[in-house]
């Protein structure tokens, strides 16, 4: 019989901390809440808050347990459901740091899944709290989910922008959905049915957002083993549509039979195959992809079945799908480029990831730390003086409203640049008319070379149509001669 009510003042705190569960720990709302938990009302990083806010809920367990460890059961009805998000709070903090070890302990093994040695105490813990070993696996196998999504899109994705802030709050509600609640009662496993749409311009970071969903999948865990049962490093499937012929993008994605074309000496499995029921395909550049193509694509989506090419085998694909291009999704379906059945298929959750410029426009000191962040991350250490040398350059060549149109990723080349030369001066193809002014200026002089001369025009039209395809069509090239010099360039002409 269920003895234990809970005093007006403990179950004010405590369905605080129950509240706390289910908020997105990205938002205003989870910091209020922490705030309240940790009696707080001081400015504090979300670490320090958290650490505070955890031993307040352990005080208050201590307490409860004071004649013995209590269980979910021990209370009445109407408080149960509290009291268990609140030990599940507790365990979760008393192990974060612990798995926090394992995402990189697993990041440097690789594909192979560690052993967990914390497992079985953790699994104790929830189990005297009144878990059944079912309840407490899964449980135990949400731990790892979600501290692996916070290490991925916090470190992932950093930068303090609204637009950023904004940006993490979504990939979490991609991942958990806006109420873990109702995730862990209803879809826990059954989140490849929702595909996902990343829009935002080339070099923005819509990657590193495909990862941070894609490596932050739910996993069980294998107690014979003492491992979960994948790596989280095999679970994400990139592939950039853009760098494969039309001839070859069927037989990379869906795999192909011996003898299936000329060539095919051996049996080749593609990226679907190769994910698993954890995994997810990540599908870069969809918007370069013919109508027959999405065809395809939309039968994978819609039934979950798919064949190699030259066989009539068929196989399940079990992961999620996450997609993102560059372009504009509403004028691709406009030209009849991107069919609407696709894109309703595709779009069950769209976010747009910002530009540079945009974020910088919201918070110029974001740059500073993109900064010092790009720096640790290529030199492995925090050089302060790196960071200013980089600074420094940027702000005596580069104009205060400098577009940075490579976005993050050109930020990234600029302070390898600078680096090596202590100069940049930004990305030439940016600026066109300044680019055909010195394209027609060699042609008068006779300063340019036939190669160069295509180089130059193919880049020209690439800055307007956007499209190797468009620009193959203009200069009845082919599509990889025009890559090719497109490229070129881009190397002999930035910075």
């Amino acid at each position: 019989m269920a003895t234990l009510k809970l005093i007006p003042s403990d179950r004010a705190f405590f369905l605080l901390v129950s509240n706390a569960v289910f908020a997105n720990p990205f938002s205003l709302k989870r910091e209020e809440i922490d705030k309240k938990i940790a009696a707080s009302s001081e400015n504090q990083s979300f670490k320090e808050l958290i650490a505070q806010a955890s031993a307040q809920i352990s005080k208050r367990l201590q307490q409860l347990d004071i004649n013995g460890t209590i269980k979910i059961n021990d209370f009445r009805e109407s408080d149960r459901y509290i009291m268990r998000n609140v030990f599940l709070f507790d365990v979760f903090h008393k192990f974060k740091n612990r798995f926090d070890d394992i995402i990189l302990k697993q990041i440097a093994a690789g594909n192979e899944p560690i052993q967990v040695p914390f497992a079985k105490e953790a699994l104790t813990l929830l189990t005297k709290r009144g878990l059944d070993s079912s309840a407490a696996n899964e449980c135990f196998s949400l731990f790892y989910q979600i501290r692996r999504a916070f290490h991925f899109i916090e470190r992932g994705l950093i930068g303090q922008s609204n637009s950023m802030r904004q940006l993490r709050m979504n990939l979490w509600n991609n991942i958990f959905t806006h109420d873990i609640g109702y995730y862990e009662r209803y879809i826990i496993d059954k989140m490849e049915d929702f595909s996902t749409l990343l829009l935002g311009p080339t070099g923005c970071g819509k990657g590193a957002a495909a990862a941070a969903i894609g490596r932050s999948g739910f996993i069980h865990f294998d107690e014979k083993k003492n491992v979960f049962a994948e790596s989280f490093t095999k679970s994400f499937v990139p592939i950039n549509l853009s760098q494969y012929p039309e001839s070859l993008i069927e037989s990379e994605l869906f795999g192909h039979s011996k003898g299936a074309f000329t060539g095919a000496t051996t049996a080749h499995n593609g990226l679907f195959a190769l994910c698993g029921r954890y995994g997810s395909v990540f599908l870069d550049e969809i918007g370069d992809i013919n109508i027959q193509m999405q065809i395809k694509l939309l039968k994978i989506l819609e039934e979950r079945i798919f064949s190699p090419v030259g066989s009539h085998e068929k196989i399940k694909f079990q992961g999620r799908v996450i997609a993102a291009t560059n372009k504009s999704i509403a004028n691709l379906r406009k030209q009849n480029k991107f069919r609407d059945d696709f894109y309703y298929r595709l779009c069950s959750d769209c976010i747009t990831v910002p530009s540079l410029q945009q974020r910088i426009q919201e918070n110029p000191q974001e740059i500073d730390e993109l900064i010092t962040y790009t720096i640790e991350r290529i030199t492995g250490h925090k050089a302060d003086e790196l960071a200013q040398a980089v600074k420094e350059v940027i702000d005596k060549n580069l104009p205060k409203d400098y577009s940075w149109p490579g976005n993050v990723r050109e930020l990234a080349q600029c302070i390898r640049r600078v680096i090596i030369k202590r100069h940049y001066a930004g990305d030439i193809i940016s600026k066109p008319d300044d680019a055909k002014s010195k394209l027609f200026l060699d042609i008068e002089e006779g300063q340019i070379s036939a190669e160069n001369l295509l180089a130059n025009y193919c880049a020209l039209i690439y800055e307007k149509y956007s499209t190797y395809e468009d620009v193959a069509k203009i200069t009845k090239l082919d599509r990889r001669t025009v890559k090719k010099y497109i490229q070129k360039y881009n190397q002999e002409n930035t910075g």
